[in-house]
């Protein structure tokens, strides 16, 4: 393909994405729905140009800045208390579906090595992190069963990878030693979180140094890069070096940024997230044809094949359900043993869990970095393939319905500060300055405006502390004032500048000042 229409077809799938997402928004379907459904459909319409993914580049483009988003936005503290369950969905969950979808497949075609069938079964046990945030967005979930989705999310790619390659190793070999795999992988894990601490500990050291803006910015938005390559370079899991760096970057980014290269840098990031997560799915739906195309249609599919995909499907599902409903039954007899830190979640909490086990990415990117030589290659990337169509279709347009049926309760103990009692600690903060700063060394009232406006804030946040809805309904008529009084002044600021009455600069700075206004009016509202 000549380079000029890679471009435009990097343009068309730009617009297919804007339309499927609005498709999506008006059906009130999960967009990653709408992109995959729309992607697949769209591969087989005769004349179009196929459209191949390269693995490698797919896994290096996509994962670690959709990776690092879900790292950066993750509850530090709520990731740490509930990292035992984290991890055994990480971990314990993904061995586990890997093992029985290897049982299963090797049951239905004994002919298959068991390390091939191994290998499928690590390719499709994974939950993917951008398929479960493109199908979480907009859902309210307790926020124990949040951070278990979101720190399975992040670490279980790693597992699943690390089994993979194992198997595939394995199969072309013949050869597997259980010992020198745990070893292996506890390095591979562990190495994991030492390059990503450090890439992170570079980006805190060359932020504080950067007097431009721009550059913070864009180290910044290069760092999930930068830890990704540098753990897949040093032989590590290059997953759990960049989950390691976004973690510390969430962390570390409130007293290292400034507010402006925060602001900007979030609007940017946003923007390529949106974009790469949208075109995963476009991408995946249209790597559907080659992968048929492959094995010489729909119709060449041996009935095996497809008994084989129906149960990975199946199996994928129920192992999942499994592990996490006899994890409940251990965490019961362990709370009943008078374990106090044993607390399951319920059968609501678990149930909502189990279903949401929608697979993307990973699952579709590692089968086709299978050697050509290697035994079930085209059946693989079959089932993973209809492995992420079901999960994402099925499970990702009903998890809300199920969500509204179920209705889960939040168990978590909630904080010891409200955010009412953490705005007026913030207030007592502030006036305690301006009450100092006020005055001149003699005594005498340098700022009685500003003095005023804090107490007057003050008196507020101590009535919102008491009673936070009936502040609020008090305060909404006098945001919608002021955000009428911004639209008055942004008109006859276009008006001035339409009759060239002002410089564009003059525009473009009283603008900018009328937007900031806004926006902290529109966030103090709590739109």
């Amino acid at each position: 393909m000549h380079g000029v229409e890679a471009f435009e077809l990097v343009l068309g799938l730009l617009v297919l994405v804007i339309g499927l997402h609005w498709l999506a928004l008006k059906l009130r379907w999960p967009p990653a729905t709408a992109l995959l459904v729309g992607g697949g459909a769209l591969a087989f319409v005769p004349g179009l140009p196929a459209i191949s993914l390269d693995p490698e580049l797919a896994l290096v483009l996509f994962l670690p800045p959709l990776l690092m988003d879900g790292a950066y936005y993750t509850a530090l503290g709520r990731f740490r208390r509930h990292l035992p369950g984290i991890l055994s969905l990480a971990v314990g969950a993904v061995v586990f579906t890997t093992l029985v979808v290897g049982v299963v497949v090797h049951w239905i075609i004994p002919e298959l090595p068991w390390a091939a069938c191994f290998a499928l079964g690590a390719i499709v046990s994974p939950p993917d992190a951008v398929s479960a945030r493109a199908v979480l967005k907009g859902v309210h979930l307790p926020r124990r069963l949040e951070a278990l989705l979101e720190g399975e999310s992040l670490l279980n790619d790693a597992t699943g990878l690390i089994l993979f390659r194992f198997a595939v190793a394995a199969t072309l070999s013949g050869v597997f030693h259980t010992g020198e795999a745990v070893q292996s992988f506890a390095f591979v894990a562990i190495g994991g979180v030492i390059v990503g601490a450090a890439v992170a500990a570079g980006w805190v050291f060359l932020a504080r140094r950067f007097g431009d803006r721009m550059l913070v910015m864009l180290i910044t938005l290069l760092l999930c890069w930068a830890a990704y390559l540098a753990g897949e370079a040093v032989h590590v899991s290059g997953v759990i070096a960049t989950v390691t760096a976004g973690l510390a970057m969430g962390w570390y980014q409130h007293v290292i940024l400034s507010a402006d290269v925060r602001l900007r840098a979030n609007s940017a990031w946003q923007i390529m997230v949106f974009v790469l997560e949208a075109l995963v799915f476009i991408l995946i739906g249209f790597s559907l044809r080659g992968a048929i195309e492959r094995v010489g249609g729909i119709g060449a599919i041996p009935t095996s094949w497809v008994q084989v995909i129906i149960a990975v499907v199946l199996t994928v599902t129920i192992a999942r359900f499994v592990w996490i409903f006899a994890s409940e039954a251990i965490l019961e007899i362990a709370r009943k043993a008078g374990l106090k830190r044993a607390r399951p979640l319920g059968w609501r909490q678990a149930t909502i869990l189990g279903w949401a086990g929608m697979r993307g990415v990973v699952t579709l990117a590692v089968p086709l970095t299978l050697p050509v030589d290697m035994p079930g290659r085209d059946l693989m990337l079959i089932s993973a393939f209809a492995v992420i169509f079901a999960t994402v279709v099925a499970q990702g347009s009903s998890l809300g319905a199920l969500i509204r049926k179920v209705r889960p309760v939040d168990t978590d103990p909630l904080a010891k500060m409200a955010m009412p009692a953490a705005e007026a600690a913030m207030a007592r903060a502030r006036m305690a300055v301006i009450e100092e700063l006020a005055y001149a060394p003699d005594g005498t009232l340098i700022h009685p405006q500003m003095l005023e406006e804090h107490r007057k804030r003050m008196r507020f946040m101590e009535r919102y502390e008491e009673d936070a809805s009936a502040a609020m309904d008090n305060l909404r008529p006098h945001f919608d004032v002021l955000l009428q009084a911004i639209a008055a002044g942004r008109t006859e600021l276009i008006r001035i500048h339409r009759a060239g009455l002002i410089e564009d600069e003059v525009l473009h700075e009283l603008e900018r000042d009328l937007d900031v206004e806004e926006l902290t009016i529109t966030f103090q509202r709590g739109d």
